[in-house]
């Protein structure tokens, strides 16, 4: 993730620790260096969604920034750590956006398409809620490689950044994810979720 050239990793460190312990002037500090990450993270996300999404990275990044705001007693590690709680607290966001859409589309004035004109609909992004459930459910056989999806997918952080996140090494990060995906495919696949 590139960053602010005048601001360093470690200051960014420090002033999630002073936030962590509480300074509220820490957080009035961090947001305005963090928030173009967290802009970028969430054009990422939205990039990857279908074409009718309605939600805009800033309404992401405002609700994001609502519920970091909230997290109490978070010992943060460091920049990539605060990245990965974004990149989940984002997750969340767009499951439930995505299942409330669906929700109104099931019951809620739009006419469903005839299957017919249905299959010829290009889908540029997987189906989000059928990847969350498909991540949960892969979460409870591998809780691991299941942060590592949700970091690499849903943060966009990189292999060496989720392994900082982690703890673990680089290796074990690729190795983990090439298997993750693959089992994932399988499983929506499988269960006719389509990711």
């Amino acid at each position: 993730m590139s960053q602010d050239p005048h601001q360093e990793p470690s200051d960014v460190t420090q002033l999630l620790n002073a936030w962590g312990d509480g300074r509220q002037e820490a957080l009035d500090e961090l947001m305005p260096i963090v928030y173009q990450e967290l802009r970028k993270l969430a054009r990422s996300h939205l990039r990857r969604e279908r074409d009718e999404h309605t939600l805009q990275p800033t309404a992401l990044v405002n609700e994001a920034y609502l519920r970091l705001v909230d997290q109490k007693n978070v010992q943060w590690q460091n920049r990539s750590h605060f990245f990965g709680i974004a990149a989940q607290l984002m997750r969340r966001i767009l499951v439930d956006h995505a299942r409330r859409r669906q929700s109104e589309k099931r019951g809620g004035g739009e006419a469903p398409m005839p299957f017919d004109e249905a299959r010829g609909v290009p889908s540029k992004a997987p189906d989000l809620v059928a990847l969350d459930e498909a991540l949960n459910d892969f979460a409870e056989l591998d809780p691991r490689a299941a942060k590592i999806v949700e970091l690499r997918q849903f943060g966009g952080l990189s292999i060496d950044e989720t392994a900082e996140v982690l703890e673990i090494s680089p290796a074990t990060v690729k190795r983990e994810w090439t298997a993750a995906k693959a089992w994932l495919r399988r499983a929506t696949l499988r269960e006719g979720r389509g990711v």
